[in-house]
């Protein structure tokens, strides 16, 4: 076991503790908000990333794999959505750990090359076996990159408004949802009327590459992204926690100046405050476990978004294919689902607003809640266009409400010292849990009612809202009181 060399000074652990203390007495958004705007880039384009196959891979696949038809298409889908994911596994569990080796900054420019890079590789691929591999490769980005950001803020945002941050950031998630499917609609279908489609859609005999535009389009968001992530800085946490704490202090001062230009005062320090346990080794895999709490808050959180994901994958990545296999045309499904997506903007600025008010674990079950009830109005609309969309906003506000909130409690669960690791843990082997919704329950679609169909991607969410309240209660809480 190695012991890092500046924890056993006396006046470096004063310093901690002084460091740790100013840092908690913040009560606003410390840093320029422009930073808030240029780390939510990233996740506009990350979210961009994810939802733009699922209405555009019906020209992808006539483009790229021999005898693929319209008709066909989205039986072909549930492959590369995987692979995704597979890579957003690999990503997270290799990279995140060297965020807590690094710093957060380094690693956010770090996953956002890979996510740029696997962007391009896909818009300008030759066939479908690059194609896949060129969605594996920005799926290791897309994993590391989320675990990153959101151990950024909540090492950042004040203690009082964790949760409300990670949602502001994650307003740009449902931006980036919302550009990649209308976008998507307009580069990939034939125009036709609405609403089972959109009079102003560009597909064509002579335009068949849209699908390449629209993953053009991603990519050159990523760099931008890159572009602006250079201006932030170091997580003074994370520098205190490795012993650098001139940095720290540089940093903190900063922090403090913006925090008193925009409220007038600053709260006294703290005479005491709890500061994390000493790193007892280089490897935070081992730093989280070898202590039996971090294994419990493992358990708990990996079984919250393995079955949770069930659910979000099922219908983020497949909705469109759910609503074809239930009788919707595949343009009329299209547009549903793009509907659908304001949902997840309202949701987001609802958590935004409210996301500190209650336990994170509780927005869960409430999100659970909503997505039934979408589910239940789209399965009784049938025919009926107007209860399809609502039905779909409903559904979209409800399987992303909990999200952000539980990004919040996933970061807060483990120490600086292997937060990234802790959060890449349980969100990339959660992402098991969209392979299964993808690979197991979006086959089963098709077999079943729709309402029976709608229950079952519903009833995973349902499940995970109940796991998660044996997670720990973090609400205005010391990120070192909560995980020492």
């Amino acid at each position: 076991m190695r012991t890092q060399e500046h924890v056993g000074d006396p006046a470096d652990e004063t310093a901690r503790r002084d460091l740790v203390a100013r840092l908690d007495r913040l009560s606003t958004w410390p840093l320029p908000y422009a930073y808030l705007i240029i780390i939510g880039i990233g996740f506009l384009f990350t979210f961009f990333d994810i939802f733009d196959i699922n209405v555009s891979f019906i020209q992808t696949c006539i483009a790229l794999k021999p005898g693929c038809t319209p008709e066909t298409a989205l039986s072909s889908l549930s492959l590369p959505v995987f692979l995704n994911v597979v890579g957003y596994v690999i990503g997270t569990l290799i990279l995140s750990p060297i965020s807590d080796r690094i710093g957060r900054r380094n690693m956010l420019l770090v996953t956002m090359l890979i996510t740029a890079a696997g962007s391009l590789y896909t818009a300008l691929t030759p066939d479908y076996a690059n194609f896949i591999i060129a969605r594996i490769l920005t799926g290791v980005g897309i994993g590391a990159d989320l675990a990153v950001v959101n151990t950024y803020i909540g090492e950042i945002a004040p203690k009082n408004s964790r949760a409300r941050f990670t949602s502001i950031i994650f307003i740009n998630s449902a931006l980036g949802a919302f550009f990649a499917i209308w976008l998507g609609l307009m580069l990939t279908l034939p125009a036709s009327p609405w609403p089972t489609g959109l009079p102003f859609a560009m597909a064509s005999k002579t335009f068949a590459d849209g699908w390449r535009y629209l993953y053009g389009i991603g990519a050159l968001l990523a760099i931008v992204g890159i572009l602006l992530r250079i201006e932030l800085p170091e997580s003074p946490r994370w520098l205190v926690g490795q012993g650098k704490l001139d940095r720290a202090r540089v940093i903190v001062e900063k922090m403090e100046a913006v925090t008193q230009q925009r409220t007038g005062t600053l709260a006294p320090v703290a005479p005491s405050v709890a500061i994390e346990n000493r790193q007892e080794d280089k490897n935070p895999y081992v730093e989280i476990f070898k202590n039996p709490l971090y294994v419990r808050r493992f358990v708990v959180m990996v079984l919250t978004w393995l079955i949770g994901y069930v659910t979000v994958y099922s219908f983020a990545a497949g909705f469109t294919s759910v609503l074809t296999s239930i009788h919707y045309p595949p343009p009329e499904a299209g547009v549903i689902v793009a509907t659908g997506t304001i949902g997840f903007i309202v949701g987001c600025l609802i958590t935004s607003t409210w996301g500190d008010a209650i336990e994170r674990k509780y927005w869960l079950p409430i999100s659970a809640v909503i997505t039934l009830v979408g589910g239940i109005l789209i399965a009784a609309a049938k025919t009926d266009l107007t209860m399809s969309f609502i039905g779909s906003g409903v559904v979209f506000l409800g399987f992303n409400l909990w999200v952000s909130p539980t990004y919040a409690l996933s970061a807060e669960s483990f120490p600086s010292r292997a937060r990234t690791t802790g959060f890449g843990l349980v969100d990339g082997f959660g992402h098991i849990g969209g392979g299964i919704g993808i690979l197991v329950i979006a086959p089963l679609v098709p077999k079943m009612s729709p309402t029976g169909a709608l229950l079952l991607i519903c009833a995973f969410l349902i499940v995970a809202a109940i796991v998660v309240q044996f997670g720990p209660s973090t609400k205005g809480k010391d990120l070192e009181e909560v995980s020492p």
